[in-house]
């Protein structure tokens, strides 16, 4: 059903593209040189034509011009949605060339990365600047910072990063386009992130979460994101044919996440991960696979008594109901906390099963490097920087290098204290 929603969702997107298209275009060789050919017309239904060099040789660049062309004609389009062609660039207001720009770059980006600029475009950036009535030509760095400091009084800091790189990103194509003649971000003060301190269950409370959710619909989700530390949309996205039972090996590369563009939800399954790092085989260890043997098996019963009323389409994916339905990530985020609460653990967030995957990792003495490399992270920073603080075997290795501290009294008085205990 979620992949039917999905298709219909990009079929629908893709006529309402065809139908605002006001701009065709096609590429025409002028003397060994790809020429990018555009058409289109206007309010007063005068045929207007452009044509633009790529600079690039007619053999072997075929697939990049045509990239190019697209481009060309997506601009192209902004161009014209912009001034209308009654407006001049520097008439052109901030908020208009903000939310014109989402239509630049909803093609070549993943649609949770649109879903996520377009929210920090309409919901914030841009309904800030139209109050404030500011011109793309006339925006200073003031007017930036001014911005940034009144989202902090409502969000994180991490949030208005978010605004900044939106920011950062649409000044640099309006330099590209020749709206600004460069971009004021050097000057912008980017505000400072909090710290991250996530929380993070114990060794003894992972087993008893263990031994809790034995059986219940977040089963598999607990285990996946507690061993291995899976990120929501890896453990939904995890299908049988990523594990192989030969070699006991499991193969992140299919994702399951939800976005949320033009005001509808669209799950999206794709054949990516978050970053290159994400995409990992890790060891099938005994107890998981005689778990994932006993779901297959179950699965398979299941398939038989449900006949028809079984989702074949979804079967695929190891993470589904009797039905055969894939478990919907919104409800893994939802359930999860609030059965924590019902069965007396601390509340948590799924995404907290992750870090304790990390902390129970550098309690029993794996180094960063290799919880990197199991956690899928693309940068060492990222992993230093969330969990160097729980790092114990480096911090009892310089404690263990103050020996000096045995020749003070300190070292008598703890004989003395524990001869009187004992």
């Amino acid at each position: 059903m979620a992949e039917h929603l999905q298709t219909k969702y990009y079929a629908e997107q893709r006529k309402q593209q065809r139908e605002k298209i006001r701009v065709t275009g096609h590429l025409a060789e002028v003397r060994g040189i790809y020429h990018i050919k555009l058409t289109w017309t206007d309010d007063n239904g005068k045929r207007c034509r452009k044509s633009v060099s790529t600079g690039l040789v007619v053999k072997g660049n075929t697939k990049r011009a045509e990239d190019m062309l697209r481009k060309a004609r997506k601009e192209q389009e902004v161009i014209i949605s912009l001034d209308d062609g009654k407006r001049r660039p520097e008439d052109m207001l901030f908020a208009d060339f903000m939310e014109a720009w989402l239509e630049v770059i909803r093609p070549e980006v993943k649609l949770t990365t649109f879903g996520g600029y377009q929210m920090n475009v309409q919901k914030a950036i841009a309904p800030y600047f139209r109050k404030k009535g500011i011109l793309l030509q006339r925006l200073t760095a003031d007017d930036i910072n001014a911005f940034y400091a009144e989202q902090l009084k409502r969000v994180k800091g991490m949030t208005v990063h978010k605004f900044h790189a939106n920011i950062s990103k649409a000044l640099k194509y309006a330099v590209e386009m020749d709206y600004i003649p460069h971009t004021i971000m050097g000057k912008v003060k980017r505000p400072k992130t909090e710290r991250f301190t996530g929380k993070f269950l114990k060794q003894s409370e992972t087993v008893e979460l263990f031994e809790a959710v034995k059986g219940h619909k977040l089963e598999l989700g607990v285990i996946f994101g507690a061993f291995y530390g899976l990120r929501r949309s890896e453990v939904i996205g995890l299908r049988w044919e990523s594990i192989n039972f030969e070699a006991n090996t499991i193969t992140i590369e299919h994702t399951v996440t939800v976005a949320n563009v033009d005001g509808q939800k669209v799950t999206v399954a794709d054949n990516t991960t978050k970053t290159k790092s994400s995409f990992r085989t890790l060891p099938l260890v005994p107890a998981i696979r005689a778990k994932l043997l006993e779901m297959q098996a179950e699965q398979e019963r299941n398939r038989k008594l449900c006949g028809s009323a079984y989702n074949k389409k979804e079967s695929g994916y190891i993470y589904i109901d009797a039905l055969g339905n894939r478990i919907k990530p919104d409800y893994v985020s939802a359930e999860f906390p609030k059965f924590m609460e019902r069965n007396g653990f601390r509340r948590i967030r799924y995404h907290d099963l992750r870090h304790s995957c990390a902390s129970l990792l550098l309690a029993n003495g794996v180094p960063l490097k290799q919880i990197q490399d199991w956690l899928g992270h693309s940068d060492f920073a990222i992993t230093a920087n969330i969990y160097a603080h729980l790092d114990f075997s480096a911090k009892h290795a310089t404690a263990g290098a103050m020996s000096w501290i045995g020749d003070t009294f300190l070292t008598q008085d703890v004989e003395d204290v524990m001869e009187k205990v004992e």
